[in-house]
């Protein structure tokens, strides 16, 4: 695949946040669905931080213990990370830690169930997003783990900011990481 330029990336990202939303919002006209709070606190925001702190610290695990992942998140990563500027990675950070967070575990979760069946479910829809190529499997199958961390939460609080925030962390930790690193 060839580079993408700064504004390819950075447009891709807010067209692909504005799908996700758009797809929750007509999931939301159909079904009638309960979504989970979204209530601000100090325990609140210190879950997600550390959860978000935390799938960071396994992926950094991962990527030195696991050669297919490595490669596959270079991979991707370059792909995205690359033509970012460092301002960029707050975007990296904020747009799908909150669209895709609000589609599969503010909507999609509570749709299928608040239960064991729809963490898995949707963890395994997150996990299929971050496919980019038959060659990115590892990428899509540490997705998953990621997908089933972030609905365990929200199963557990009861709260999607939890999960929101924690994306969120995640990115923004990673993405910093790999930028400097590369």
């Amino acid at each position: 695949m060839e580079p993408l330029s700064r504004i390819q990336v950075l447009v891709a990202m807010g067209v692909t946040a504005l799908v996700l939303l758009l797809i929750a919002r007509f999931w939301l006209l159909f079904d009638s669905v309960s979504l989970l709070s979204t209530h601000m606190s100090g325990l609140v925001m210190l879950q997600g931080v550390a959860l978000g702190s935390g799938i960071t610290l396994a992926s950094a695990g991962m990527y030195r213990l696991w050669p297919q992942y490595q490669q596959s998140a270079d991979l991707y990563l370059e792909l995205v990370l690359q033509p970012l500027m460092w301002v960029d990675l707050l975007w990296m950070g904020l747009l799908p830690g909150l669209s895709e967070e609000y589609l599969f575990r503010g909507v999609m979760l509570p749709a299928i169930g608040l239960n064991w069946t729809g963490v898995i479910f949707s963890s395994l829809c997150f996990g299929v997003l971050h496919l980019s190529g038959l060659q990115q499997w590892p990428y899509v199958v540490w997705a998953t783990i990621v997908g089933l961390a972030l609905g365990s939460m929200a199963l557990m609080t009861g709260n999607l900011l939890v999960p929101i925030v924690a994306h969120i962390i995640t990115n923004l930790l990673s993405s910093v990481m790999w930028k400097f690193r590369h």
